[in-house]
């Protein structure tokens, strides 16, 4: 069984994603990260309600509120492509099959089949 008008697609390892696990951690870190600045946020909203900063202390505390709803957006927003330009797939660089141009040929070029003898007679 002949797959003459399918080609096999080859992928070129350099483009391949990085593996699940890689992912995996480094979605972790970078949440872990971000609740880190969340926890420091809160500390300094704190401190700064305690020694009577008013106002101020609301700038930390909103970025204490609204930080882990952003943490967890971007640790399931799934996987980061690695390669800004996409996809490619590999084609290589072969000489061109030849076709029925060979039958054109011989018959001095003109796009039509050959004449065969018996074939238009009747």
């Amino acid at each position: 069984m002949s797959h003459s008008g399918r080609r096999a697609s080859v992928h070129v390892v350099t483009q391949a994603h990085r593996s699940l696990s890689d992912d995996i951690a480094y979605r972790q870190r970078r949440y872990l990260l971000m609740m880190g600045i969340r926890a420091v946020c809160f500390v300094i909203a704190v401190v700064l309600f305690v020694n009577h900063f008013g106002w101020l202390a609301a700038i930390p505390a909103v970025g204490a509120i609204f930080i882990p709803y952003f943490a967890v957006v971007f640790a399931n927003g799934g996987r980061e492509p690695d390669n800004t330009r996409g996809f490619m797939e590999y084609h290589p660089n072969l000489p061109a099959a030849r076709d029925s141009g060979a039958s054109s040929e011989a018959n001095g070029g003109n796009g039509h089949r050959p004449v065969t003898p018996g074939s238009g007679d009747n």
